[in-house]
């Protein structure tokens, strides 16, 4: 199960993963000989074909013991979501089927200038007789480097502001593409974060991903299917907090008794599992939407997204309340699990 995988072979690294902030190798390394690195992919292309609950099941239980290898599905599902919803059935065969293989898939929406506000984008695209020339720079892109295959988002005809923007797949390895620094983030530090680069990158016009000026549509169509990948990360974050926080009340004695037994402590942790499973109620219902394409997705996703996230907040919060001292110190998960 994952579950098991995640506790003997992720588990292990978590704790130096983070405070090296490396990628978490052997955690890529297990989920791939598993199938479960990209396990959306179908099965015509070599993958598991899992659907959109299997997914966050599998996500969930990774952020449950190491929050950046969550990372690892999460975002190989967002970068080849585009391809999926949009890409024709030969570039579905040429870009999944190494995804199932182990190659990475990111994806390059954000910009430094245009993050919640996408449509006004400075990345550009033009058109060079059959071909199109890449220029522009994405900014916040999650396994930027370690990733083979990229969804661009770019602007195609600046004039129609969201309808003037297309999607592409860029490779690492044509010729024009470069990376940024690492950033230096608060949490998930072994999930790298870096700017990419395009610098007159000349793609055929068979990396267009759906019809030219399609691209903004695609794109919040795919953020629809994925925000459910983060609520599934907040989840896994939580559940792995409230299993420390309440295994440490029953090892933690004072005035001769285990600090479980005092009602305070009781109130905290329970208050901490009802949180947790309606978080996971919403999100489960989310992912059974996006397995539908349900009408009323964008807001399920969303709110499994908003509900998730404060809920691992204050879990974890609560979580190195319950620990005291030992909550504040990298001995114990809960720190790590709280940024």
């Amino acid at each position: 199960s994952v579950r098991s995988l995640a506790d003997k072979k992720i588990a292990p690294f978590a704790h130096d993963v983070d405070s090296n902030a490396r990628f978490p190798q052997e955690a890529f390394d297990a989920l791939q000989s598993a199938g479960l690195a990209a396990a959306h992919v179908p099965n015509e292309f070599g993958g598991e074909g899992a659907d959109a609950l299997g997914v966050v099941i599998i996500i969930e239980e990774v952020a449950r013991v190491c929050a950046s290898s969550s990372l690892i599905p999460a975002v190989n599902k967002l970068g080849s979501v585009p391809l999926m919803l949009g890409g024709s059935q030969e570039q579905k065969k040429r870009w999944l089927t190494p995804l199932a293989q182990g190659k990475g898939f990111s994806y390059c929406l954000s910009e430094s200038e245009a993050g919640s506000d996408a449509a006004s984008m400075k990345t550009r695209a033009v058109r060079d007789g059959d071909n199109w020339i890449l220029n522009g720079s994405k900014k916040w892109i999650s396994h930027a480097g370690f990733s083979e295959f990229y969804t661009v988002l770019a602007s195609t005809d600046p004039e129609k502001g969201s309808k003037g923007i297309t999607a592409f797949v860029v490779e690492k390895s044509d010729s024009g593409v470069s990376f940024g620094a690492h950033e230096k983030k608060m949490g998930f530090k072994g999930s790298p974060t870096r700017e990419v680069y395009f610098d007159n990158v000349k793609l055929g016009d068979d990396r267009r991903i759906s019809e030219v000026g399609g691209g903004f549509a695609l794109a919040m169509k795919t953020l629809d299917h994925t925000r459910i990948t983060i609520a599934a990360q907040a989840l896994g974050i939580a559940q792995g907090a409230l299993e420390v926080a309440t295994k440490y009340a029953h090892e933690r004695k004072q005035f001769g008794k285990e600090i479980f037994d005092f009602q305070a402590v009781q109130f905290m942790l329970a208050d901490m599992a009802m949180e947790i499973a309606a978080a996971r109620q919403l999100t489960y219902v989310a992912a059974a939407k996006s397995e539908k394409a349900a009408a009323d997705l964008t807001f399920f996703s969303a709110a499994s997204k908003c509900f998730a996230t404060d809920v691992a907040m204050k879990v974890t919060t609560d979580a190195v309340q319950v620990l005291g001292g030992y909550g504040y110190v990298s001995d114990y998960p809960v720190e790590r699990m709280m940024r």
